[in-house]
């Protein structure tokens, strides 16, 4: 790995992490409410990613489609809905969880074959995370955590329907520009309920333009200069990145069930990431 994609690389965890720790931010001293947190965040996330493509020549609505914008919008719209009752780290933590869940099935839909190793990973995940949502004094809302499974497993859709859709940059600029109008009337929906203030929308804006928009962009960037197994297990950094960052920009708590948790979690992934999976015979 070259020092140029080591660098990208760490900036694009940086604003995955960032966007849990600016929605929880915004949403939980009352800054804006989550339809107008998303609207904001896809607006000007679509608005970056359409400048950006029209400075490299091409035009942003000719790639894309229209079922991956759903798949990005229903992502958006509950990730702020779930952020309404969770922590920044409990969030992420289940998000890439869900994530993860959603493309291993589907591999294994698809024909994959798990080793040992990859089956006691998932099962180690699933352990963890079912202990993290067991009742109890330091379990999540639940609703809420299951509203985050869903952005999950929407946001795996969209991973997935990306792989194939020639320049990623291009292909997210589309998708964006699809989805904003979907954004845009939840906001106006919620509009005689909503709230917003100053504060709300700086941290929607830097949301979408910055941690959505560029940070997109700059991960496309660094996947060039990485391999498959290393893409995807540097990714374990985002639920630990957005976890510190509650614990030292939040005041959130970090609890014993969480860390146990996370550790099982993302444990049990890396296992799953690093082996080496099989294909189904005939």
């Amino acid at each position: 790995m070259t020092m140029r994609t080591a660098c990208l690389t760490i900036f694009a965890m940086l604003a995955f992490a960032a966007n849990s720790l600016l929605c929880r931010l915004a949403l939980k001293d009352g800054h804006i409410d989550a339809a107008s947190f998303t609207a904001l965040r896809i607006g000007s996330g679509a608005l970056v990613l359409a400048l950006i493509i029209r400075a490299r020549g091409a035009r942003p609505l000719a790639a894309g489609n229209w079922r991956s914008a759903w798949a990005l919008f229903v992502y958006a719209a509950g990730f702020s809905t779930a952020y309404l009752g969770l922590s920044a780290a409990t969030g992420a933590l289940v998000l890439f969880g869900a994530v993860q869940a959603t493309m291993i099935g589907y591999g294994l839909y698809a024909g994959e074959r798990m080793t040992a190793r990859q089956a006691a990973g998932v099962a180690i995940a699933a352990a963890g995370l079912a202990a993290l949502l067991l009742p109890g004094l330091a379990a999540p809302s639940l609703p809420h955590a299951l509203l985050m499974a869903a952005a999950g497993i929407a946001w795996g859709v969209y991973s997935l329907r990306a792989k194939g859709a020639g320049d990623p940059a291009n292909a997210t600029a589309g998708n964006f520009l699809r989805a904003a109008p979907m954004a845009l009337a939840l906001g106006l929906a919620w509009l005689p309920w909503s709230r917003i203030e100053g504060a709300g929308i700086v941290y929607a804006l830097a949301s979408g333009a910055l941690a959505s928009g560029l940070g997109y962009v700059i991960w496309y960037q660094a996947l060039r200069g990485l391999n498959a197994t290393t893409a995807a297990s540097v990714q374990l950094c985002v639920p630990v990145l957005a976890t510190l960052g509650g614990v030292l920009l939040l005041s959130e708590p970090l609890s014993w069930r969480l860390l146990y948790s996370a550790v099982a979690i993302l444990g049990g992934l890396a296992l799953v990431i690093l082996g080496k999976a099989r294909p189904r015979q005939g």
